[in-house]
């Protein structure tokens, strides 16, 4: 998961800014950029809601993921309008949500043919808006299909496998230890950015602290809680970590695109829900791969 970017707010160092704020009201962020006790407690309400689904009632989880779905287009829509890039929202909510039940009850290959008639229900949807902006708004929305529901749709199909409910602990638990420990080194250690005009926040060490955290995790959990070799495990923190980074700054790249610093503000601490999907959304198709062909 990402850690917020320091994307400077107009207007912040004026002096009229500056004298209408007192110093000792002043709450100074952390030096990796959030609000840690919002964002760790915004992070225990998320855990404890998913765990209660997988394991009391699956269908609930699916709710979720669902709800999540909706929300990320949502997000995305609100993001692209400031470039002015409208999404064709109506059949991209319908499809996408149609995606990932569709990957769930019916399997993959159900999934695939969802994604290809929802973008091209949405291309015929948007000709009603005329010429102007059709290439650019299909675009957008063909990007969106994949982006959120389709990768999204992996996470369904891990649900679906016979051990589903650990396989997406494994998954949730992988993921979390990268963001962990590029967190904790990243602050501790960071010194040498990895890509400062994209994320000035991300360091190599922080890269190294993922990768360990990710690596022992992966061993860990596919080992003892799914019975797995203890190779596929290391094979899955380090495809993982390599996932989970390149989505957090594939995702930092569009917000600098678009001119925005989150997608929005709906989870205290943490900004937007895609802030929090970006390396999810990466992770899951190649830890659905991994544990389908090598674990289960």
């Amino acid at each position: 998961m990402s850690t917020p970017d320091d994307t400077p707010v107009a207007g912040a160092d004026s002096p009229a800014a500056a004298s209408a704020t007192p110093p000792a009201a002043e709450k100074k962020p952390s030096r990796a950029g959030r609000d840690l006790p919002a964002a760790v407690g915004s992070a225990i309400v998320l855990l404890v809601a998913i765990g209660a689904s997988l394991f009391f009632w699956k269908p609930g989880f699916m709710l979720i993921v669902v709800a999540a779905v909706a929300v990320a287009i949502w997000e995305l829509g609100q993001a692209f309008s400031a470039r002015e890039i409208t999404l064709v929202r109506e059949p991209l909510m319908v499809g996408g949500i149609v995606m990932v039940l569709a990957a769930y009850v019916w399997g993959a290959p159900a999934m695939g043919t969802a994604t290809a008639v929802t973008v091209l229900t949405a291309m015929l949807w948007r000709l009603r808006g005329g010429v102007p902006g059709y290439v650019r708004d299909i675009t957008a929305t063909a990007f969106t299909a994949f982006y959120v529901p389709f990768l999204g749709g992996f996470v369904a199909l891990m649900l679906a496998e016979p051990r589903g409910d650990l396989a997406i602990v494994t998954f949730i638990l992988v993921t979390i230890a990268s963001d962990i420990g590029g967190y904790a080194a990243g602050v501790l250690f960071g010194k040498h950015p990895m890509a400062p005009v994209i994320s000035p926040k991300k360091s190599w060490e922080g890269f190294a602290g993922s990768t360990l955290f990710t690596v022992v995790a992966g061993w860990l959990l596919v080992d003892h809680l799914l019975d797995g070799a203890w190779w596929v495990g290391v094979l899955l923190g380090l495809v993982a970590v390599v996932a989970a980074t390149l989505g957090d700054l594939c995702e930092s790249v569009i917000k600098r695109d678009l001119g925005i610093k989150d997608m929005s503000q709906i989870i205290p601490g943490h900004g937007g829900l895609m802030d929090r999907l970006d390396s999810i959304l990466a992770t899951a198709a190649p830890t659905y791969l991994l544990l389908h062909y090598l674990v289960f």
